[in-house]
This record gives C-alpha cells, sequence and structure tokens, in this order.
C-alpha cells in the first residue's frame, strides 16, 4: 500500500519509534520532583525542549509542549487574544486556515469578539497588502499559517510579519504543515505546531511565544509548562517528537529537492492525461512533497474508493466524500473546482516508482468514474437560446455534469441557467466555468433552498 497522505498524519519516524521506546524506560518520573528519577526525566524534558527549540528557530523558555497542535492552537490564540484586551477585541485571520484556527475565530466571535477574513487568490495566497488593510487599531491578533495544508501554498509569513509588526499587532502562525521543511521566517510573535504531521507521535504539540509578547493563559491555572499547558508532561512522546524533528530536518534538503520533482511530474502529466483536470495551488511557491488537483465531473469518493482498490491512500477535499458534506472552505475562497478533489502528500524516501504507478493507475480510475456517471465528451454545436436544467435534489458533482450535458444544447452566445440546491454549486459552477472559459452570469436565490445559477456559453 502506498500512502500518500503525510499531510493528515505522518508515519512515526524510526527515530521517533526508538526515543519513545528508550524514554518510556526513563522518562515516566514527575520532573518535577528533585528525587533521581525525577531529574533523569527533567533532563529529558530539557534535552527535549532543547531541539525542538532549535529546530523552530527560537529560544527554549519561549517553547512549551501541549497535548495536541490544536491545543497549541486554541490555547495560543486564546491567550493572545486575553492579554490584549485592552487594545481591541478584533481578530484577523486568513480564509483558509486550518480549522483549528477558525474555529478558535468562531468562539472569539461568539464570545462578543470581531473577526475579518483576509481573501487569497486562486493559488490559494493572500496578498499583503490585502492583510494590512484588514488591520485595524483595535487589532488584538492576525493568525497566518506557514503553508496551506490542503493545496500546499506557502504564504508570505515574513512580508505579513513586517506589515504586523510595523503595526504593533503580533502575527500568529500555524506552522503544522512546514516544520518538517524547516523554520518560519521572518518577525512572528507566536507559533504552533503539531508532531504528528512531521513523523513524530500524536497527541503531541507545540506553543511558542516570542519574549516580549503580550499573553495570558486561559482555564485554571496550572504550574507545568510555564503555565501556557496544563498537565503532566507526556514526556516519552515529547522526546520522541524533538527527535524526530530534529531526524527530519537531517533530511530535509535532500528530500525537498527530490519530492518536488516528483511532484512537479505529478502537476505536469495528471492535466496530461487526465482530461477536464485543475491542478490548484501555487505552482512555485509551494511545499515540496504536497500536490493538489480536481478532475471535473467525478464523484470525489469514487475516486479516493478506486484509488484506495489499486493501493493508494489519498486525501480529497471535495464535498462528494463521506468525511465532509460541505465543500472545503479551502477550495471555496480559492474559487477553484472542489469536485474530484485529490490531494497528494508524498513521504519522505517515497520511491519513484510509486510515483509512477499512481500516474499509470489514476487515468484508468477517473474514466471508470465518469463512465458509470455517463459524462459525455465535448459538446455539440447547439441551436438554443436559453436551456433551464433542474437539478433540485442532485448533489456534487451531478449539478456540474448536468451543466456540462445542457452546454452543448445551445448555440455560442446562449445561456443555460441551472437550478440546484445543493450548497456546494455555489462553488464548482462558478469554477467550472473559469476551467471551461464559459461566462458565469450569476446567480439569483429562489424558494426552499433552490438557487439559479446562470452561465453563457462562450464558443
Amino acid at each position: 500500500m502506498s500512502y500518500f497522505d503525510v499531510a493528515s498524519s505522518a508515519p512515526l519516524h524510526p527515530v521517533a519509534r526508538q526515543a519513545l521506546q528508550a524514554s518510556l524506560d526513563e522518562g515516566w518520573a514527575d520532573p518535577s520532583r528533585l528525587y533521581r528519577e525525577g531529574r533523569r526525566a527533567r533532563m529529558l524534558l530539557d534535552a527535549a525542549r532543547e531541539a525542538a527549540a532549535e529546530a523552530v528557530g527560537c529560544r527554549a523558555d519561549e517553547l512549551v509542549f501541549t497535548s495536541s497542535g490544536t491545543a497549541a492552537v486554541h490555547s495560543g490564540v486564546a491567550g493572545a487574544l486575553a492579554a490584549r484586551r485592552r487594545v481591541g477585541r478584533h481578530l484577523v485571520v486568513s480564509a483558509v486556515e486550518h480549522s483549528a484556527v477558525l474555529h478558535s475565530a468562531a468562539s472569539h466571535e461568539g464570545a462578543g469578539g470581531a473577526v475579518s477574513e483576509v481573501g487569497v487568490g486562486r493559488e490559494g495566497a493572500v496578498r499583503v497588502d490585502a492583510f494590512r488593510d484588514a488591520l485595524r487599531d483595535d487589532t488584538a491578533l492576525a493568525c497566518l499559517q506557514s503553508a496551506n495544508h490542503e493545496v500546499g501554498t506557502v504564504q508570505p509569513v515574513e512580508e505579513v510579519a513586517e506589515v504586523c509588526r510595523a503595526a504593533g499587532v503580533p502575527l500568529f502562525v500555524d506552522a503544522a504543515q512546514s516544520l518538517t521543511w524547516g523554520p518560519v521566517a521572518g518577525d512572528w510573535s507566536l507559533l504552533a505546531g503539531s508532531a504528528h504531521k512531521w513523523g513524530g507521535p500524536a497527541g503531541v504539540g507545540l506553543l511558542v511565544v516570542r519574549k516580549g509578547v503580550r499573553f495570558a493563559p486561559q482555564g485554571p491555572a496550572d504550574e507545568r509548562e510555564s503555565g501556557r499547558a496544563a498537565g503532566f508532561e507526556n514526556i516519552p512522546g515529547i522526546v520522541a517528537a524533538a527527535a524526530s524533528l530534529r531526524a527530519v530536518r537531517a533530511e530535509a534538503d535532500a528530500e525537498a529537492a527530490r519530492l518536488r520533482e516528483l511532484t512537479e511530474r505529478i502537476r505536469v502529466r495528471v492535466p496530461r492525461f487526465v482530461p477536464d483536470v485543475e491542478v490548484v495551488g501555487d505552482a512555485v511557491r509551494r511545499l515540496p512533497h504536497l500536490v493538489t488537483f480536481s478532475c471535473l465531473y467525478v464523484d470525489g469518493e469514487s475516486v479516493l474508493h478506486g484509488l484506495d482498490r489499486e493501493g493508494f491512500s489519498v486525501s480529497s477535499g471535495s464535498s462528494c466524500t463521506s468525511s465532509t458534506l460541505t465543500p472545503s472552505h479551502v477550495l471555496r475562497a480559492m474559487g477553484v473546482v472542489s469536485e474530484g478533489n485529490v490531494r497528494v502528500s508524498l513521504p519522505l524516501g517515497v520511491p519513484e516508482a510509486e510515483v509512477e504507478r499512481f500516474l499509470e493507475v489514476l487515468p484508468g480510475v477517473v474514466a471508470e468514474v465518469r463512465e458509470k456517471l455517463g459524462v459525455t465528451g465535448v459538446p455539440g454545436p447547439g441551436d438554443a437560446d436559453a436551456v433551464t436544467v433542474d437539478a433540485l435534489g442532485m448533489t456534487c458533482p451531478q449539478p456540474v455534469i448536468e451543466l456540462a450535458r445542457a452546454i452543448g444544447r445551445v448555440r455560442a452566445g446562449g445561456t443555460v441557467t441551472v437550478v440546484a440546491d445543493d450548497e456546494v454549486a455555489a462553488v464548482d459552477i462558478p469554477a467550472w466555468c473559469f476551467t471551461q472559459g464559459h461566462e458565469y452570469v450569476g446567480a439569483v436565490p429562489g424558494a426552499d433552498g433552490a438557487v439559479a445559477y446562470e452561465v453563457r456559453r462562450a464558443v
């Protein structure tokens, strides 16, 4: 089985396994105690903190370990906002942040705070000037991921950090996806990471708060981890996390070049051999191991199941999968096709032959799904001025399939109106128009959740 989903969770690195097993015997005691076993546990914890801090690019006393990356995000955002409450209660986030950040923003808004989302372009990156414009006099905190977890686009953190610093606003960075490949550049203020993303054990996260940054831990007081992460430290997990981060960093430079070539191979060859595919994310400013593409006219769940039968584990941001009923907020913000979305994130050391086999298998999997859905090929000449398609009750990708069928019935300049009540149509119909070169005229809401989407045929 070829596991191509390390963006979700990486396999446990061999170094992490060794460190975990060794520290289970040595690091079980309370590191706050002064007897021998406690001192031994404290030495392991301190050494792990030093190693992790070196990899992150911060001071050891700025870094604490948490029970997960999500916990690091939640406590980091909440603590930074609480410490700057006198400044204001305005929070700025990008529209493509991880759900952990967006959930923190929703919680803040529910408690009476204000939240502004900074949009992104079709490549998935924020514009620095747009981020600057979102900052206000009452902005307490800004959040920007280092790289996107779904499409791999690297964000302009260094430039945004300069803007935030000039405005006197701390910048929180979710670095979960990028820490494998190196420290996050820029004068950021707070940072979070998650060990299972780089081959460490699950259940270990890290939170960095730079010296001089105001921070007020929320919840009941706890004396451990500088009061920023409550509970007994998971020393074996922490030791394994730090050891694996150091180990993957030692491989990162060589592997980054090799994996970038393999993902570039996927970016180039998938559209060549699979019709009606859009590769999404920035082609240059991107993580080296991750590539995402969307296949029109297919059910995303069926594509994933087909690839699984062929021995490939991949992920998807498509709404047509069993894990989600709404389109990915990332793909929605980018304005790209969400149906048939496939995310490939390659593990360190993946053999080139496995990628080649994936490229051989994919066209057949997609063709099989399209055949079952009865998708036609190139649209005919058509002679009608206008056609209306009733797609009520149909779910992704059927409304777009019906649109593709109907566009061949109208002349150039004619219109097709698709009446649908599937939320995904609001994302995928405009995106389909962009990829196919037709004009998206607009949408008119109707009764009972129905929306009429109008498309004008170009040729």
